[in-house]
């Protein structure tokens, strides 16, 4: 399996200090600071790029399994809200995966017991399980 890299680069202290996160892919590049990481600034933050790792590692998870068992999601949709608190130190103390899923022939429960083990087995949960993850799983109307 190939290695995939992200990069970083800050210079300055921490609250004046600004920097850059990309991907040896070339598909992604922005600017992050304090104020974009504790605040409401311009930018991203490692918190969000966590939290769409997680998504995007979930919905494929959820996808593939569904899938392997002869239920062919139409669409997955998720949302990984990952919670920073300052005190004590910065930590993340929470990610609440919120799916929506497309999945003809399967009802609400079967999509739920789907959606657990997909939150268990992802390689980005595993990554986090020093963090408490929630799920709310739904079917699309």
């Amino acid at each position: 399996m190939p290695v995939r890299t992200g990069r970083a680069v800050w210079s300055g202290d921490l609250k004046s200090g600004n920097g850059t996160v990309s991907v040896e892919s070339g598909t992604f590049d922005a600017s992050y600071s304090f104020p974009s990481r504790f605040e409401q600034g311009a930018g991203t933050n490692p918190e969000e790029l966590i939290g769409a790792a997680h998504a995007g590692c979930f919905s494929m998870s959820l996808s593939n399994l569904l899938a392997k068992d002869g239920h062919e999601p139409r669409r997955v949709e998720t949302e990984a809200r990952v919670h920073l608190s300052t005190e004590g130190g910065a930590h993340l103390t929470r990610v609440d995966l919120v799916c929506e899923a497309d999945v003809p022939g399967i009802d609400a429960a079967t999509l739920q017991r789907y959606a657990s083990d997909a939150k268990d087995g992802c390689p980005v949960s595993k990554a986090l399980t020093g963090v408490e993850i929630t799920l709310q799983a739904t079917l699309s109307s």
